[in-house]
């Protein structure tokens, strides 16, 4: 396994397996009682490395959720190998309701997000905001019902688009403290962006919370600890949300 990047592992016995394969990487989680118990990064996947899993962990249930096209023998090869084996779709059967007008076009990430924080805070009103290449705002209402989301740009996104679309403002990073108001050009684009997304968050929350006065907040994320430390409004900030989510429709399908 030469090709991942190792977070953490603990030997255990029957498992789940979770992949979510991006258009760059794929992430892949192992689950046991519920609880996740190892998670890797992979930069190149294919059958081979789904075959390495297998000899690591003894492997009982599985989802694969796909951004790009299916890979015909990872899915084969999972069919074969798992006891039960669930390839993420539209006609997937869910533990929330989706009232999304085009779930056929709704990513697999957002929902699975939606479905996760559900799964952590049941019965609640809940605002999950996913702060990567794109920030996604979704809301999930005390019945289990998914309304709908917006779509913005992310962070870096933003960073690169002020350098891409102008002749002279350079490519820059977020930093760690950002000014309110910048007083040179370097900090002018960094508290513009920094502020500009602390502000839009904190707007979103506000907003939805005359609606839902007892909203709760999930942040997750490549950026969602950056912007839980800065924000007045988060509840909850968690990397693996997405995880927990494909888990949890996993265990549902099973069940049902």
């Amino acid at each position: 396994m030469s090709s991942i990047l190792l977070f953490f592992v603990q030997n255990i016995k029957q498992v789940n397996l979770i992949i979510e394969q991006g258009n760059s990487s794929a992430k892949v989680a192992i689950f046991a009682n519920g609880q996740l118990k190892s998670s890797f990064v992979f930069k190149h996947f294919d059958v081979s490395v789904v075959r390495s899993l297998f000899e690591e962990f003894d492997l009982d249930q599985g989802i694969y959720s796909t951004v790009v096209d299916v890979d015909p023998e990872i899915a084969s090869f999972l069919k074969g190998k798992l006891r039960f084996f669930l390839l993420l779709d539209e006609n997937v059967k869910l533990p929330v309701k989706v009232s999304y007008k085009t779930p056929q076009t709704l990513g697999k990430d957002r929902l699975a997000a939606v479905v996760g924080a559900n799964y952590l805070q049941p019965g609640m009103d809940l605002l999950v905001i996913d702060a990567g290449t794109a920030i996604t705002y979704e809301v999930i209402e005390a019945s289990g019902t998914f309304v709908g989301g917006n779509i913005s740009p992310g962070m870096s996104t933003r960073f690169k688009a002020l350098h891409a679309f102008t002749k002279k403002l350079p490519l820059l990073n977020e930093p760690e403290d950002v000014l309110f108001i910048g007083n040179d050009t370097e900090s002018a684009i960094q508290s513009g962006v920094v502020n500009g997304i602390i502000f839009e968050m904190d707007g979103y929350i506000d907003s939805l919370r005359i609606k839902y006065p007892s909203l709760l907040v999930f942040l997750t994320g490549g950026h969602s600890f950056y912007f839980a430390r800065k924000l007045k409004n988060a509840n909850f900030a968690d990397i693996n949300l997405v995880f927990t989510g494909l888990n949890r429709i996993l265990e549902y399908n099973v069940e049902n």
